[in-house]
């Protein structure tokens, strides 16, 4: 996990991501997962970027079960957009760093 992205599970989520007063990107992942590992640095960019306007959240799936099965992550990555605590997008499987930047432009 990088220095701007930040570890949520069931006992922070609402803080950190449902209360948070900027959106939040949300990726669910796991460490068993290749394409997760494959787009945690642009994840890690993208907070970089947008710091103070956009948070970026992980959620390990093996460690937190219910927050998965809670916005139905059935396969990852999957970022989920959150924006004054509702999903607002989604985006399953690995993509480009131009794509997640349009839908970020899209929240902030």
């Amino acid at each position: 996990m990088g220095e701007k992205t930040i570890e949520v599970s069931n006992e922070n989520f609402e803080e950190e991501v449902l209360n948070a007063d900027v959106p939040v990107v949300v990726d669910f992942w796991a460490p068993w997962c290749g394409p997760c590992k494959m787009i945690a640095p642009v994840l890690e960019e993208l907070a970089e970027e947008n710091e103070g306007e956009l948070k970026v959240a992980k959620v390990n799936v093996d460690h937190n079960q219910g927050l998965a099965r809670k916005y139905q992550v059935s396969s990852i990555p999957n970022l989920v957009f959150f924006n004054e605590g509702e999903a607002v997008d989604r985006q399953v499987g690995f993509t480009s760093k131009e794509a997640l930047i349009e839908k970020v432009d899209n929240l902030v």
